[in-house]
């Protein structure tokens, strides 16, 4: 949430203190040069001691004064996608591991009739498992931790049903794409190769 600001007249001020500062917010219809030439005109009017600033445009102005908070931002994206890739990877992994020591289960069901698309929803499945498993988890600590982050948000709730929502199907989508090329593999299985192989 924003502080709460107070807006005194210049006139008031007692000149206490060497860091006395004024920003000038100047609409003109005019380019940004011939903008800076007339403030600096109408500035040395009243004194031409008073140092000015090389001028900006307003929006470069706000995107540097919301710098850390761009910053930390994109630290925390890196972080995430980090998370995400991570995930991904581990279930990738534990999916192929789960094919690998299956594979005579796979013949098996494959010689008495199972079809390549019942084999893909099965290993599907079991990834999607997982990954259930991990969400309602995932969720409840969101939920745990919201009150501590509360004050770090702005525009959006801590509790905001569309973020977790959004959240838990981009990690539903992430699983199934990286459960689907080892269950791919599996549907290939040669059901002869995979009972002679026991």
């Amino acid at each position: 949430e924003p502080r709460p600001f107070v807006y005194l007249p210049f006139a008031q001020r007692d000149g206490q203190g060497f860091n006395l500062r004024m920003v000038l917010h100047a609409r003109s219809g005019l380019g940004a040069g011939e903008t800076y030439a007339a403030i600096r005109r109408e500035v040395a009017l009243i004194d031409k001691n008073i140092p000015l600033q090389e001028p900006m445009p307003i929006s470069e102005y706000m995107k540097f004064s919301l710098l850390p908070q761009r910053i930390m931002t994109g630290v925390a994206v890196v972080f995430g996608l980090t998370g995400l890739l991570l995930a991904g990877l581990g279930i990738f992994g534990m999916v192929s591991y789960s094919v690998a020591q299956r594979t005579h289960e796979i013949g098996v069901r494959m010689a008495l009739g199972a079809r390549s698309g019942d084999v893909l929803k099965l290993i599907l499945r079991q990834g999607l498992r997982v990954t259930l498993t991990g969400v309602v988890a995932g969720l409840a600590g969101a939920f745990a931790v919201t009150r501590l982050l509360e004050s770090l948000l702005f525009g959006v709730s801590a509790t905001d049903a569309g973020v977790f929502a959004g959240v838990s199907l981009l990690l539903a989508l992430v699983a199934m794409m990286a459960s689907y090329i080892p269950a791919r593999r599996a549907t290939k299985v040669d059901p002869l190769v995979a009972l002679r192989h026991e």
